[in-house]
């Protein structure tokens, strides 16, 4: 299986090409620039690195949230054209299940944070269990300190919002707090990729005519919905 997956859903942004079983190849950037700028010009970097093309690809994975509203409709968007050009499939991803899966520290609560501005975080919790990563609270926004609250055994925290407020975490858990290495605090495509191809192996593949965000907070403004042949 052969799969093109993207992550646009922070500063960070992500496209990695996932073939064989393995990656073929990613690419990833930081900075201020919005994403459209330069993603288009990544994928088409990738897929030379991976030495392949759109026709060869199986589908298309992308994170459909939480996280910037801008990011994620330049993500989201970009995958629906491929796949409307293509006729692949698409699986959309929630960034919070993939940085959960990045920490990938069994025996201890896994609380991935996304940084959602105001003074809140994107946040859901996760456990291994029998060597599967189960999720204990669902996604949501949050103030930091509402958002560990309950945490009374040792965590994992990781992605930007845990970053952001790890004093004021360590402060209030203390030393039951562990933080994520610096290398899994930003969202890999190629983390997108694996646990994407687990859903198209199975046929659990996302409606194009229905395909929208998870933005959790009420947005600002909405993608437009993708054109229905009559």
């Amino acid at each position: 299986m052969k799969l093109l997956a993207l992550d646009t859903s922070t500063r960070g942004c992500s496209v990695a090409v996932w073939a064989a079983g393995r990656v073929a190849a990613e690419l990833r950037t930081v900075n201020a620039r919005t994403h459209s700028a330069h993603l288009m010009t990544m994928i088409r970097d990738t897929l030379l690195r991976a030495q392949t093309g759109l026709e060869a690809l199986d589908g298309f994975a992308v994170t459909v949230g939480p996280g910037s509203f801008t990011g994620l409709r330049i993500g989201i968007s970009t995958i629906l054209g491929l796949s409307a050009a293509t006729g692949k499939p698409i699986a959309g991803i929630s960034g919070l299940d993939a940085l959960a899966m990045q920490a990938a520290a069994p025996d201890i609560l896994i609380c991935p944070m996304i940084d959602g501005r105001r003074n809140e975080v994107y946040a859901a919790r996760y456990r291994w269990i029998n060597e599967d990563l189960v999720k204990e609270m669902a996604e949501q926004v949050l103030p930091p300190e509402i958002a560990i609250t309950g945490v009374d055994t040792p965590a994992l925290f990781a992605g930007n919002g845990a970053q952001l407020y790890q004093a004021l975490i360590r402060d209030r858990l203390g030393d039951g707090a562990r933080f994520a290495l610096e290398c899994q605090n930003t969202l890999r495509a190629s983390t997108v990729a694996w646990i994407s191809m687990k859903r198209f192996e199975n046929g659990d593949v996302d409606d194009i005519y229905n395909f929208e965000p998870m933005y959790i907070r009420r947005p600002d403004a909405k993608i437009p919905a993708p054109f229905k042949p009559l």
